[in-house]
């Protein structure tokens, strides 16, 4: 049977193109924002959320993706208050969210064989409440990059300019850490605990190295994430292999060409300005010719 036959694979792609068009968007801001790290934290925030829900009986689906929202607010409550030591909200948020996951996979022996699909990631087997959930996330995320696309803009290159402009900073950066929490929380059933950061940094890594501007930054990040997905839930299918790995994989093999593409070019562009360079003065010299006397006289 062909891969779309499957009502599986159809649900794998359809949780794919949504993630796809909103977690490369968010790494580019992050990346400008020098908060990388906070996509991995926010995951293992919602990983505490689904042990949680797991051992009071919730949707565990449903309890990660709040306990990423909750996550997302501490860290900015945190970086209000550490505002000289931005990273260390992401490392308090960061372990103590492992350690709760932790604690409580403990109370059930039967929850660690169950969070593989957590921990690496199961797109192939997302649920109808995951696959709301991301539609949610993808239709908030549009309709908020949209309307605050100009304010998140300043905010993210310069609070300071932000808020003398008149740019509500402590709301619109509370609004963006709820909506990353969001967006990875959504993201996790794609690659997992482990790679969400893959989804969410490598396209924007690219992005950045190749864009020359800001919008053509986020196209590309969003081209190239969309691009791994697809790639990687194609390879999985006919190769047999982890989708959540093989998406990361080849993201990074996307980032990997993209940088050697760009020394390639930077560097044929360099030959040819000095190929450039040598001709017009070879071209200038041709149009001297030497007198009798020794000295040069120009065509003029």
């Amino acid at each position: 049977m062909a891969m779309f036959d499957y009502a599986f694979m159809q649900r794998a792609f359809w949780a794919g193109a949504l993630i796809g068009s909103i977690a490369p968007v968010i790494g580019v801001y992050l990346m400008l924002r020098r908060q990388a790290l906070l996509a991995d934290t926010l995951s293992h925030v919602s990983l505490a959320g689904v042990a949680l829900g797991a051992v009071l009986g919730w949707n565990p689906a449903v309890a990660g993706f709040a306990a990423a929202i909750l996550g997302g607010l501490l860290i900015e409550q945190l970086r209000q208050s550490y505002r000289a030591y931005s990273e260390m909200p992401v490392a308090i948020v960061m372990t103590s969210g492992l350690a709760l996951a932790v604690v409580l996979m403990s109370l059930r022996s039967s929850l660690s064989q169950s969070f593989s699909a957590y921990l690496f990631g199961s797109i192939v087997a997302v649920s109808d409440t995951q696959l709301a959930l991301m539609a949610g996330v993808a239709l908030v995320g549009a309709a908020y990059f949209a309307v605050l696309r100009r304010p998140l803009y300043s905010l993210t290159f310069d609070e300071e300019t932000a808020r003398i402009g008149g740019v509500s900073v402590k709301w619109l950066s509370f609004s963006f850490a709820v909506f990353t929490g969001m967006a990875v929380a959504a993201a996790i059933p794609v690659v997992g605990v482990l790679l969400v950061s893959s989804l969410i940094v490598l396209p924007a890594s690219l992005a950045l190295r190749l864009a020359r501007g800001f919008a053509a930054a986020i196209a590309i990040s969003v081209a190239a994430g969309l691009t791994g997905i697809f790639s990687g839930l194609t390879a999985s299918y006919y190769l047999d292999m982890p989708p959540g790995g093989t998406i990361a994989l080849i993201l990074l093999l996307i980032l990997l060409i993209g940088i050697a593409g760009q020394k390639v070019r930077g560097r044929v562009v360099r030959r040819s300005g000095r190929s450039a360079k040598r001709t017009a003065r070879d071209t200038e010299e041709s149009m001297t010719l030497p007198s009798k006397d020794g000295e040069r006289l120009t065509m003029e």
